[in-house]
């Protein structure tokens, strides 16, 4: 299938990078910290949502705050061996403009940051949960990448592999494909659903990007 787009959005954690074994560590950890217990902890969705967003559903208002950054510390300890690109990141990346893409993602600037550079990636654009108000699946993330990079919504292509994001996606008006790492393809509401990043390709033209994807 072709795509033609002029900007395109990917998230982190999942599209572009896995570290689902470090985020399993940490957040356990955490939870037994909080004294949360499992039965709770299960029915909380972790995968594409702010830290903030995850606390806030599990404890008391007073002690939010104090939990986020301890969250974000307990991950940022953890990067170090933590974080893996995952298959057609990098290929994909070096063949795109600076200006032509942006990572959007759920995490923290300090984590995403950590994250991104413990694999030697280096986006011009980085939208994070520092910037926005409302997370994933509202569609302010994706919506304030696009006026980043002075793209009409309408015109980018959003790359995620969490029911969460997609529907941010769709929100903000773009059009979406899935990556079936992290959920089974079944559960991926998308205008096209792949394996990974290596079944994407791209071609820059001079007004915008070519992406052709294989299922």
């Amino acid at each position: 299938m072709k795509i033609h787009a002029e900007a395109l959005l990917f998230d982190n954690d999942g599209t572009l990078i896995s570290s689902l074994e470090s985020v399993h560590r940490c957040w356990t950890r955490w939870a037994q910290e909080y004294g949360i217990t499992a039965e709770d902890f299960a029915r909380v969705e972790l995968h594409g949502r702010p830290a903030a967003e995850i606390a806030a559903d599990l404890l008391p208002a007073d002690v939010v705050p104090e939990a986020v950054a301890r969250i974000e510390q307990l991950e940022v300890d953890d990067v170090p061996g933590g974080v893996v690109l995952l298959p057609g990141t990098a290929e994909l990346l070096a063949q795109l403009p600076a200006d032509r893409w942006a990572v959007v993602t759920s995490a923290s600037r300090r984590l995403a940051e950590a994250r991104l550079e413990e694999v030697g990636i280096r986006p011009k654009n980085l939208i994070t949960a520092d910037d926005i108000t409302r997370g994933k699946p509202a569609p302010e993330p994706f919506l304030l990448g696009a006026r980043r990079l002075g793209v009409d919504p309408a015109r980018c292509v959003v790359f995620e592999d969490a029911p969460a994001g997609l529907t941010a996606g769709r929100a903000a008006g773009m059009r979406t494909v899935a990556l079936a790492t992290t959920h089974e393809s079944t559960e991926l509401l998308a205008d096209v659903v792949v394996h990974d990043l290596s079944a994407v390709s791209v071609q820059v033209t001079a007004s915008g990007v070519e992406i052709v994807t294989a299922g």
